[in-house]
């Protein structure tokens, strides 16, 4: 439901930010469905979105008004017209994005950048699998993989989909609507297996993913929507590591680090968010659809 809301003023080292793009995550849709806890209403959803500084509060500044940015992070909700936010969660946007693309970045770039480099420990020279690569955190992965030197064997369930993820730098891509895609794990990797999984749908791919693992493997857990039966020997045959995340548990210091490396990257022009489709805010009951079903291509993004 949309409604009027009074206007926000900002507090000391916070920013109000008038907001023409915002990043939808599935998380949203989870919290509007009240699967992790419930939520007391009325409630703005949104924590990701692309803007300019409206308004900016007493003490230190690293904005001023007019200063383009991109906001992991909200007080009052992003699916809105203007945001609230601390200084400390909005973060400078290059000229050469655009604001959807800038409103792309916050979720899927540090779940990318915490599963693969704080929780996985990627090393360069590694191969990581990919699952559901041509979503928002998919592309983010796939691209960050890449930067770190990683080997990317990214997965997709459309021709367009896996076309695209070749083209971000996937040496291989597979179908992972055929029950029988990891079968070719073993000859992709010369019998070495896959050294890190970023798993976006565990409850459908768990089981699979252990046996397709080298030795002292890792699985990272982004995503899952249900319930499912392992083979535990899998793991232990070698040495295997099942790690879960939420970017929400990752101290701040860890999100300092994330995101002083992903503005680095973004200024030199390394990362480049995909953005499949744009969304008037007022339809925002159909991005969440949207964003549930499969055979995505980059980012759905809201415009107020």
């Amino acid at each position: 439901m949309l409604e009027e809301v009074p206007e926000i003023h900002p507090g000391p080292k916070q920013l109000v930010i008038d907001v023409k793009a915002i990043g939808v995550n599935p998380v949203e849709v989870y919290t509007r469905a009240g699967t992790y806890s419930k939520t007391a209403v009325p409630y703005t959803p949104g924590t990701d979105a692309a803007g300019v500084v409206k308004s900016v509060g007493a003490g230190p500044r690293k904005f001023k008004v007019g200063d383009r940015v991109f906001v992991s992070g909200s007080l009052t909700g992003t699916y809105a017209e203007e945001a609230l936010c601390e200084e400390h969660q909005a973060h400078p946007l290059p000229e050469k994005l655009s604001f959807s693309q800038g409103a792309a970045i916050g979720v899927p770039y540090s779940t990318a950048y915490r599963a693969l480099f704080q929780m996985a420990e990627a090393k360069a020279g590694e191969t990581v699998l990919v699952h559901g690569a041509t979503g928002g955190v998919g592309t983010a992965t796939l691209q960050l993989a890449r930067l770190g030197g990683l080997k990317v064997i990214a997965t997709g369930s459309t021709e367009s989909g896996r076309k695209m993820a070749l083209g971000l730098g996937a040496t291989a891509v597979l179908d992972h609507s055929n029950p029988s895609h990891l079968d070719e794990i073993q000859s992709l990797t010369s019998g070495h297996g896959i050294d890190i999984v970023i798993e976006m749908l565990a409850n459908v791919n768990l089981d699979r993913d252990l046996k397709a693992l080298a030795m002292r493997g890792r699985v990272v857990v982004v995503g899952s929507r249900g319930r499912i039966e392992i083979e535990p020997r899998d793991a232990m045959r070698r040495d295997a590591a099942i790690l879960g995340m939420l970017v929400a548990n990752a101290p701040k210091e860890d999100l300092g680090v994330i995101f002083s490396d992903l503005s680095r990257m973004l200024s030199r022009g390394d990362l480049v968010p995909v953005v499949g489709e744009e969304i008037p805010l007022s339809r925002a009951p159909v991005a969440h659809e949207r964003v549930m079903m499969g055979g995505a291509r980059g980012k759905i993004v809201l415009i107020p």
